[in-house]
């Protein structure tokens, strides 16, 4: 078991269709202990419950865009492990996709929520991780991006900016992490899953499908990104850090497939 005596926090499990509810699993089965956490509107959603029993995990709930939050998050991390080990930030949304609002003519109002949500809630995360020195030396923060952060996707709309937001983030605290207490941050740019989230996306199906026949290797599942997770967070990829890792069965290094030239 490779993360056996590991501690960490997974954010964003809705259902059993996430990547975090499957990091989860597989975190458990790995020997770790977890603490779970989702925005309290996701929470009520989902079936967050049904893998605490599982995984034996506590649920704390915790908006990522508050430091009140994630402070009372960290508090009832600290409380129950001490230092932690590792932290999966799966969270993303957008009011401008969910409301169908063009790339063209986006509300700057929800933009800003749309940033704020998915990207700058990681360097909140790491921000009071890092000023509470919560995490222990060789520690690892893995956040879920995609693609669209550099190549244009029309129906990702503000979302691709988000990515970009976040990527930079990993980088640029990952070298301070880093510095400080050996602690990795990386992303990992999954292929097309479906997932809740996923499906949310106006024209997916088409995407999944072209990305599936695209990649030499084809999508990557949920299940098997969880496995490219925990490989990040055990011990075998200590000196990861600060990238952007493409999980997507080559899609991203392809121009052209045999098979989409048909």
């Amino acid at each position: 078991m490779i993360l056996k005596g590991k501690k960490g926090i997974i954010t964003g499990a809705l259902d059993e269709n996430s990547i975090a509810w499957k990091v989860a699993q597989r975190a458990h089965a790995e020997g770790a202990q977890i603490m779970l956490t989702n925005a309290p509107i996701a929470m009520r959603m989902g079936e967050i419950k049904k893998l605490a029993e599982q995984t034996g995990a506590q649920i704390v709930a915790a908006d990522a865009t508050s430091l009140e939050d994630l402070n009372k998050l960290f508090d009832a991390a600290e409380a129950e492990f001490g230092k932690i080990d590792f932290v999966l930030h799966s969270i993303g949304m957008s009011p401008n996709i969910r409301k169908e609002k063009p790339y063209t003519d986006l509300n700057y109002d929800w933009v800003n929520k749309t940033y704020d949500v998915s990207a700058l809630s990681l360097h909140k995360m790491l921000h009071l991780l890092y000023q509470r020195d919560l995490m222990n030396e060789w520690g690892s923060v893995v956040a879920l991006s995609h693609i669209a952060a550099q190549r244009v996707y029309d129906k990702y709309t503000d979302m691709a900016e988000a990515k970009a937001l976040l990527e930079s983030i990993a980088r640029s605290f990952g070298y301070h992490y880093g510095l400080k207490r050996k602690v990795r941050v990386n992303t990992v740019s999954q292929s097309p899953t479906r997932t809740t989230a996923g499906g949310g996306i106006a024209g997916f199906d088409k995407m999944y499908d072209f990305a599936d026949k695209l990649s030499p290797l084809g999508n990557a599942t949920a299940d098997e990104c969880a496995d490219y997770c925990i490989s990040l967070f055990s011990d075998y990829t200590r000196k990861v850090t600060m990238q952007n890792l493409y999980h997507d069965g080559g899609y991203s290094m392809t121009g052209m497939s045999a098979e989409l030239m048909g």
